[in-house]
């Protein structure tokens, strides 16, 4: 988990975000997660080579990321906090609250055959 900077405003609060500043690595693409029903789940991958950092830019989720030996759950629920999953790292996002967004940057732009979306053949890779 990361705590990214807070500038606070009477009129609002922001959060810059930079490459290899806040985020440990350089940016490649950007995307998010919306209109995902409350208590549903999404991801269930790993990455061969891809970093991926996690906000939830409005309501919660948790997301459970395991090594292979190790499961933690980490909760999301602040916009100013953000989770790094470095590749290896097999993670589920779980458990969204009603009209949550999971804002995520990425990387590397999209590539299918950076994605482990089989757990068994995790298990076997992380050996």
């Amino acid at each position: 988990m990361i705590t990214l900077p807070k500038i606070k405003n009477r009129s609002g609060n922001i959060t810059p975000i930079h490459n290899n500043i806040e985020i440990p690595f350089d940016v490649k693409r950007v995307f998010y997660l919306y209109d995902i029903p409350g208590g549903e789940s999404r991801g269930a991958h790993a990455h061969k080579e891809c970093h991926q950092f996690l906000i939830a830019a409005s309501g919660s989720f948790e997301v459970l990321a395991n090594d292979g030996h190790t499961q933690r759950l980490f909760q999301l629920k602040q916009p100013y906090m953000g989770l790094h999953i470095p590749p290896g790292i097999w993670a589920s996002e779980i458990n969204f609250s009603s009209g949550s967004i999971c804002l995520v940057f990425a990387s590397h732009t999209y590539d299918p055959s950076d994605y482990v979306r089989d757990y068994n053949e995790y298990l076997q890779l992380v050996k």
